[in-house]
């Protein structure tokens, strides 16, 4: 056999046992995975929202006999971590308003009409952070200004740091959060159909933040 041909199946067994050899790791670095709720141990600078790892559900009491709930499927944030942790960063967040998903089409219609949102005219929901107040090790009150169908109030969310670590598969820094809070539909001009659905807006967010690589 010649010598060249040699070489390519040589070099061709190597390839395949890197290959081999970073799927096995894989899972390995998965399973052994964790995170850190020490917020020092994170890197100040620009986080985006991870496109494919969050959700945005509120639920409204309907006619006394449950809690309605509803989804946004659209939605861009971006978190400015800081030297001190929760108590020095903030945080801004945009929502598609046209992208609500009551899970039935007709109420979808409803809701998204000029008789509620009105997303036409009002097609984006948007928060800014305004403060902080620490209540816990890696937890607090995180308050910001909500605007919604072109009116803004000052809301309060519960927010968890669940963790910070490289994620293991794509190695990107990440930070995950978990926050929830309540605010009332009328203070943003939105009461049609009270008292059949409830005044109280109770909201609950599941949030991972990715930093961008660099020149990528």
């Amino acid at each position: 056999m010649k010598k060249d041909a040699v070489r390519a199946i040589v070099l061709r067994g190597l390839s395949i046992a890197a290959v081999a050899a970073v799927a096995a790791c894989t899972p390995l670095q998965v399973v052994t995975h964790t995170v850190t709720q020490t917020e020092a141990s994170v890197p100040a600078g620009q986080y985006m929202l991870d496109p494919h790892h969050w959700s945005i559900t509120f639920d409204v009491e309907h006619l006394k006999y449950s809690r309605f709930t509803m989804r946004f499927d659209h939605a861009t944030a971006q978190l400015d971590w800081n030297a001190g942790g929760l108590d020095r960063s903030s945080v801004e967040a945009d929502i598609d308003a046209a992208s609500l998903d009551t899970n039935v089409p007709l109420l979808d219609k409803q809701v998204k009409s000029d008789s509620v949102l009105d997303v036409t005219q009002y097609p984006q929901i948007r928060f800014v952070s305004t403060g902080f107040e620490r209540t816990g090790e890696a937890r607090g009150k995180l308050t910001g200004n909500l605007t919604i169908h072109g009116a803004t109030a000052p809301v309060t969310l519960d927010v968890v740091f669940n963790g910070f670590g490289p994620d293991p598969l794509t190695r990107q820094d990440t930070l995950g959060f978990s926050a929830e809070g309540s605010f009332s539909r009328a203070k943003f001009g939105l009461a049609t159909w009270y008292p059949a659905v409830g005044d109280d807006v109770h909201v609950r967010i599941q949030a991972e933040f990715v930093k961008p690589v660099a020149g990528g």
